[in-house]
């Protein structure tokens, strides 16, 4: 006989009273099954993944299977699965676009992420809508908008402070979700149609050709040089893992990692990275709640500077600041690892080089402002010292190639074979905690197994009951069976032992009754998974009375969408109607500040405006609206 019921949360040390505290989402990338199965793992409460198209990230698409697969993996531990489907579709992709949000929706799929606004004029199932981040999140008006139309979740724009998040929390009541690692784009998003101008390939349809991440120089309006080559466009990536509760008190309730184009390892490192944070500020305060179940234990140190990363930024979160781009490469950096303090002739020295491991992949700076990398050969410590190095460790690294550098330069390593030998191993392990009551029945037996959020199953069984010749130790038998959960998700919290007599037990007999509860368990939780409703949309306005090609228009639901929300001009996006003369980009990165050249800080050297951008036969004009603190690029 099977018992399910949903029991009184306040009954479970897990849940507490639970019903005052704000839910915290840490939400990661998944750029497929294997990326989305580790992201839940390593501690992810949520994941977001591309569906076959219509995703931003054009080579991250995923079956319908496959995301299939994923949810049922993430629902056990109540975690979610969103689908990206974040880019603006044309008329005759429509159709096809509905029949794959319908099947994303049977998969199991928790939300859609979108930014084309005719998806709200197909025949949708009931499914949780939330706004990309490509919907350009920036003011109160445009999330209460959004808010009304009928999202459940609006994604803000990454160059937000922490004043202007909490303005918007304190004028809306919609989720908010902010991106707090991986790299960032230098335009707002959804605000940039620089590779749609000059090569065809929409950043809007998840095609970027990047051109923020080419090196350029800078001229004035006489065509004199004030830099050349440098990555002028290139941000650092966003880090805000030492921010978090600040953002939390902002109001952010899903923190979100970018990266679906990241591999499984990234998504390990970064997660567990995370999910390490969060819990410490959860079992630190009374304010927060996990938004899934199971708690996470890792095997390893998660370090930030051992994935991807071109430096670090806390971007606006803290208002504007000098220093959020890299000028001499948009590659990745790594971890820096010390300076070169003597070159032989196959080989270099450095303090703390013992760090290193062969196969290690090393790079640096080199005098024309280029990134260089090698590979470690061998690492050799040396015990005699050099003048001026006593009491230093001094090691000789053997290159496989040794490349041209020169003493006192700053070397980072961006690959370390010895972390991603242990990325390639058990790394995390993450398990719900269950309540098990055996007690007696007339018939026989019964064991209960409640979860943490009270979902429970009990197993009654009848049997022939005879004496233990052993009776002292039929409670440490009974509690040690039924606690054997090995491989499965859970893990025994407590046992709770109500039996009239020390009955005999065979172990094979409890591990076996063990087995069956914990099987119907899974069956019950499986159908007591509620997938959160879709919010019903209000008569509401949009803020302006005219949408100009920044709107990304591409279709006509999406042109009837506005007019039925009181736009009387709308007109098409760039991707369907090149607009001439208008800025490809806009952007808060500001070359003048980072130059120090900012009016508004009191420098104005004498600059013979405008100046421009160029890469080989490209140039772009720069305009600078010093009144709402932005950049704009214009094709020259």
């Amino acid at each position: 006989m099977i018992n399910a019921l949903k029991e009184d949360t306040n009954l479970f040390p897990f849940q507490g009273t639970g019903l005052s505290k704000q839910i915290i989402e840490l939400l990661s990338p998944a750029k497929n099954l294997d990326c989305g199965i580790a992201a839940i793992n390593h501690g992810a409460d949520a994941v977001y993944i591309g569906a076959s198209q219509f995703g931003a990230r054009a080579a991250a698409g995923n079956s319908i299977e496959d995301i299939e697969l994923l949810v049922k993996y993430a629902h056990q531990y109540r975690s979610k699965v969103f689908v990206a489907l974040n880019t603006i579709l044309t008329d005759d992709q429509l159709p096809e676009a509905e029949k794959l949000i319908h099947q994303v929706y049977n998969a199991g799929a928790d939300a859609l992420i979108v930014q084309d606004m005719g998806i709200l004029k197909m025949n949708l199932p009931p499914i949780v809508l939330h706004a990309s981040t490509q919907t350009d999140n920036r003011t109160v008006e445009k999330i209460q908008f959004l808010q009304n139309a009928g999202f459940s979740r609006v994604v803000l724009a990454r160059e937000l402070s922490l004043k202007q998040i909490s303005e918007i929390t304190a004028q809306t009541n919609v989720e908010l979700e902010a991106f707090v690692h991986g790299a960032l784009c230098v335009s707002y998003s959804g605000q940039c149609y620089m590779s749609q101008a000059m090569c065809g390939r929409s950043a809007n349809r998840g095609q970027c050709a990047q051109y923020c991440r080419l090196p350029y120089q800078l001229l004035d309006a006489d065509e004199n040089v004030l830099v050349k080559n440098k990555h002028l466009l290139s941000l650092k990536d966003l880090d805000l893992s030492e921010s978090l509760e600040e953002m939390m008190q902002a109001g952010i309730m899903s923190f979100k990692i970018e990266g679906r184009l990241k591999d499984a390892d990234y998504v390990k490192n970064i997660t567990a990275l995370y999910r390490k944070k969060f819990d410490a500020i959860l079992e630190g305060s009374s304010k927060y709640k996990q938004s899934s179940l199971g708690k996470t234990t890792f095997f390893f140190e998660p370090n930030a500077e051992k994935s991807f990363r071109r430096g670090s930024t806390d971007y606006f979160l803290h208002e504007r600041h000098a220093g959020i781009y890299q000028p001499e490469t948009p590659k990745s950096l790594g971890e820096p690892i010390g300076k070169v303090t003597y070159i032989g002739r196959n080989f270099f020295e450095m303090h703390n080089g013992n760090l290193l491991n062969n196969g290690d992949g090393l790079c640096f700076i080199n005098k024309h402002s280029d990134l260089t990398g090698f590979r470690v050969n061998r690492v050799e410590s040396q015990s005699n010292n050099r003048v001026g190095d006593k009491g230093k460790d001094r090691v000789q690294i053997f290159p496989a190639d040794m490349p041209r550098m020169d003493v006192g330069v700053l070397l980072y390593r961006n690959q370390d074979q010895a972390f991603e030998k242990i990325l390639n191993g058990k790394t995390s392990e993450r398990k719900i905690s269950i309540y098990l009551n055996f007690f007696e029945t007339d018939k026989g037996f019964a064991l209960k197994i409640t979860d943490e959020e009270g979902v429970n199953s009990t197993l009654e069984v009848e049997a022939v009951k005879q004496l233990a010749q052993k009776p002292e130790i039929v409670n440490d038998n009974i509690k040690n069976q039924l606690s054997k959960f090995g491989n499965t998700i859970y893990e025994a919290k407590s046992i709770d032992i109500q039996i009239d007599e020390p009955w005999f037990f065979p172990a094979s007999l409890l591990s076996e009754w063990r087995r069956l509860a914990t099987d119907q368990l899974d069956l019950i939780r499986v159908s007591a998974y509620i997938r959160e409703e879709p919010k019903l949309p209000e008569k509401t306005n949009f803020p302006a009375k005219k949408l100009s090609y920044l709107g990304n228009v591409s279709n006509k639901l999406a042109q009837t969408f506005y007019q039925e929300h009181g736009v009387e001009d709308v007109q098409f996006g760039f991707e369907v109607k090149a607009a001439e003369g208008v800025p490809l980009m806009f952007t808060k990165h500001c070359i003048k500040y980072e130059m120090g050249w900012c009016p508004r800080e009191g420098n104005q050297p004498i600059l013979k405006e405008p100046l421009y951008l160029r890469n080989n036969d490209q140039s772009y004009e720069l305009k600078f609206d010093c009144k709402k603190c932005e950049m704009q690029i214009l094709k020259a």
